[in-house]
């Protein structure tokens, strides 16, 4: 964390407004970065109270885009973003939310499409060792083991 001289809290609520109108943010990102400019523990929850009052923070709108990017531009499976979101401080109800900006048939053509650049990129023989590498590839995207090791054997015949 950097350490930034202290400001004043009419300061502190412009730049977090900044920060916020920028893109989505949890509440726990924004708590941090009000305690990273030295503010204390009251100042900071009027400021977090009137971010929410005013429509500037909201943890559903958050999840939703957070859940919708991740999966369209770096291809995470529901369990990485489940995961960072929780460590993010949501709610099991706003993840849930935020989950459902994923859609199923995507979701299926996302991991298949994922599956088959890996499949092309390895040069392995030997059929059940190209599973087991597509499947770990996988599921360390994010994506859950049952619906992996599925689609895995699909694509890797015998």
């Amino acid at each position: 964390m950097r350490s930034e001289k202290k400001i004043s809290p009419q300061e502190a609520k412009l730049k977090i407004y900044r920060y916020c109108a920028y893109q989505e943010r949890s509440h726990k990102e924004v708590r941090n970065k009000l305690y990273e400019y030295g503010l204390y523990k009251n100042e900071v929850e009027n400021i977090l109270s009137a971010l929410i009052t005013e429509g500037f923070l909201n943890e559903e709108r958050f999840a939703k885009a957070f859940a919708g990017g991740k999966f369209r531009m770096q291809h995470w499976g529901r369990v990485k973003i489940v995961n960072e979101l929780e460590a993010r401080g949501l709610t099991k109800n706003c993840i849930r939310i935020g989950l459902r900006e994923i859609d199923e048939g995507d979701y299926i053509k996302t991991l298949q499409d994922i599956l088959e650049r890996k499949s092309n990129q390895l040069e392995e023989e030997n059929p059940f060792v190209k599973r087991d590498k597509l499947a770990r590839y996988a599921i360390q995207k994010g994506f859950e083991s049952e619906l992996v090791w599925e689609q895995v054997k699909h694509l890797v015949k015998d």
